[in-house]
Formats: C-alpha cells, sequence, structure tokens
C-alpha cells in the first residue's frame, strides 16, 4: 500500500510544488501523472527541446538509425497500428488518464521512424501510421484536458497525414482539431475549420467519413449558435451514413458511426440548440449504446441532461448527471467533468 502525507501535509506540499520551494518525489509523481493526465515533462515543467544535433563526424551514429528505419517493414507498420487500435480500445473502456505514458512511448517511436526513414515507399506507411496515432493522442489529451499537447498532436497528424498523401487522415485531423477551438470557446472559428476539414477530405473520402464530417459539423455549428446549419449539416450526414449496423470504417479505423452512434450524435446537436426532438433522438441512442463505450456513454447521460434541463425537468436531468459523474470518474474525463459541473449549475 502506497502511504502519503496527511491531508493538511499535502496542502502545503501542492503549494511548495507549485512555488518550486519542494523538489517532486517520484512517489508523488507516480500518484499524480495518472491522476492528472499529464506528461513527465509538463508535470515537472519541462519544456520540450530538440533531441541533440548529431555532430559533424558521427556518421556512423546517423548511418544506423537510417539503416534501422530502412527495416521497417510492412509487417512492422502493422504492428504498429495494432498497438494504435489496442490504445483506442484502452480509452473507449478505461479513459485516457492512464495511458499518457504508453501513447508518449508509441509516437515518439513512430517519429523516430519516420523521421529517418528516407525513400518514399518507407516513409508512407510509416506517416500514415502515426497520422492516426497522433489523431487518437490528440483526442485523449484533450479527454484530460491537456488542450496544448491536443493542439501539437494534432499538428503532428495533420502533417503526417500530408507526408502520407491521406486526405481522409487530413480531413479527420482537421476536423477534430475543431473541437479544440470550440472548447476555447472558438465556435465560430470550428465551423470555418471543419468546413475546411470537407473540402481536405475532397472526392476520396468514405460515405461513413462523410457522414462523421457532417455530425462533426452539425455539433459545432449548434454550439456556434447556428440552429439551421446545424439541421442542415445532420440531414448530409443521414444521407451520407451506410445503411446497416457496422459501425467501423475499414478506411479509416478510427471513426465509429451507424444510426445509433448518429442518433446519439443528433440528439447531442439537438439539444444544444434546445429542440424537443432531442429527447427521443437519445433515448433511442441510450437504448443501443455500446456498453463499452464507456466515455460515450458518459457524454449520451450530459446530452440527456441537458434536453432535460431545456424542458425544464430537472429530476430527469439530475438523475442523468449523477450517472454521467459516475461514467465521467471511471474514465476521468476532465472534459466531461467540466460539462457536468456546468449543467449541475443549472439545475
Amino acid at each position: 500500500m502506497l502511504t502519503v502525507a496527511s491531508t493538511a501535509s499535502l496542502h502545503v506540499y501542492v503549494s511548495e510544488w507549485e512555488n518550486g520551494k519542494r523538489q517532486l518525489s517520484e512517489r508523488y509523481a507516480k500518484i499524480l501523472r495518472p491522476l492528472l493526465g499529464i506528461t513527465d515533462d509538463e508535470l515537472y515543467g519541462r519544456h520540450n527541446t530538440p533531441a541533440a544535433s548529431i555532430e559533424v563526424d558521427g556518421y556512423d551514429e546517423l548511418m544506423s538509425r537510417i539503416d534501422a528505419a530502412r527495416s521497417v517493414s510492412l509487417t512492422m507498420v502493422k504492428t504498429f497500428m495494432d498497438q494504435t487500435e489496442l490504445l483506442r480500445t484502452m480509452d473507449r473502456q478505461m479513459g485516457a488518464a492512464s495511458l499518457v505514458d504508453q501513447m508518449t512511448g508509441h509516437l515518439s517511436t513512430l517519429e523516430d521512424a519516420l523521421t529517418f526513414a528516407v525513400l518514399p515507399e518507407t516513409r508512407r506507411p510509416v506517416a500514415r501510421a502515426l497520422a492516426g496515432a497522433a489523431t487518437c493522442a490528440a483526442w485523449q489529451a484533450l479527454d484530460v484536458g491537456a488542450v496544448e499537447r491536443a493542439w501539437r498532436h494534432y499538428e503532428l497528424g495533420k502533417h503526417a497525414a500530408k507526408e502520407a498523401d491521406e486526405p481522409m487522415y487530413l480531413a479527420h485531423a482537421t476536423a477534430e482539431q475543431a473541437y479544440v477551438l470550440c472548447d476555447a470557446g472558438r465556435p465560430a472559428i470550428a465551423v470555418e475549420l471543419i468546413r475546411d476539414a470537407q473540402r481536405a477530405g475532397g472526392n476520396v473520402m468514405s460515405p461513413r467519413l462523410k457522414a462523421w464530417l457532417y455530425a462533426a459539423e452539425a455539433e459545432i455549428c449548434a454550439k456556434a449558435g447556428m440552429p439551421d446549419d446545424c439541421r442542415r449539416a445532420l440531414d448530409n450526414a443521414m444521407r451520407c451514413l451506410p445503411p446497416g449496423e457496422e459501425a467501423r470504417d475499414p478506411d479509416m479505423l478510427s471513426i465509429f458511426l451507424n444510426e445509433g452512434h448518429l442518433s446519439r450524435w443528433r440528439g447531442n446537436a439537438l439539444a444544444l440548440i434546445g429542440d424537443d426532438e432531442a429527447v427521443e433522438s437519445l433515448y433511442d441512442a441510450l437504448d443501443s449504446v455500446d456498453p463499452t463505450f464507456i466515455r460515450a456513454s458518459a457524454g449520451l447521460r450530459c446530452d440527456l441532461a441537458q434536453a432535460h434541463l431545456a424542458r425544464g425537468e430537472y429530476d430527469k436531468a439530475h438523475d442523468h448527471l449523477r450517472q454521467a459523474r459516475l461514467l465521467a470518474n471511471r474514465t476521468g474525463s476532465v472534459r466531461h467533468r467540466r460539462r457536468i459541473e456546468q449543467l449541475t449549475q443549472r439545475l
């Protein structure tokens, strides 16, 4: 069992850590890292610095790393993507706060592989894997409240997508980056960015990704106070969505969207603009939600609370907020906790 100081002493420690009067020990660092969902550099206040430049006469070391990068086969790239998938699944079920170290190491390995890869046939597959991993890492950072890290990861994902010549990955990273702006209180700029993401995807996007982009646009338009644009985007999302229960997009593994997911998203957007239809859509989504999507379930409960608040049904709103809080505590989602507190203040 890990022993810690008393509550009174911890208050003093926190003040001294913040003012630089006490050095943070590894014992408390182990507690704070997963609790806050931050990296060692963020915890200790270190600034990222470029890796030491290779000396002028250090050709042996340089060529060694280039040779190692050449050996990255398609099998190895698949291993990278499998690792991203595992981290994505763990995030969906357990939350992002406990995955910071693993995701940081995973991104570092992929960036290294791309930095020292020389020829396009080696670089493109690695860049594609990096684009998917960076976008996943960015969403996790946004969920734990590390907004600057999220923004930088999205920039990394966009650069990697361009390197890989993957318009779908570029569109997805750009669209998710719009959520950073939206959460920062700049929904109007976020609307412009998500529409730019749709243009970036062009005519090569899968139908499911098109539907996902329209649904995201609808949510952000709702937050920007654009109800007509919101409803138009929701109609476009429904029109583009392929039929059937399948949710996974084989061309974009980070995209999960079927009629059940879209019903929840529709309810979320309609709740934001105060539309009575929101409640019906949200309860339909509640009946079909995948129980492994813990974080999404917390969001759905928040949406239901918001919809009931708009109708003055405070008891029902309180009940959904209570359940949302339990789910958010399981995943450590700072983003959902913030929304829960905002909604609670309206009760």
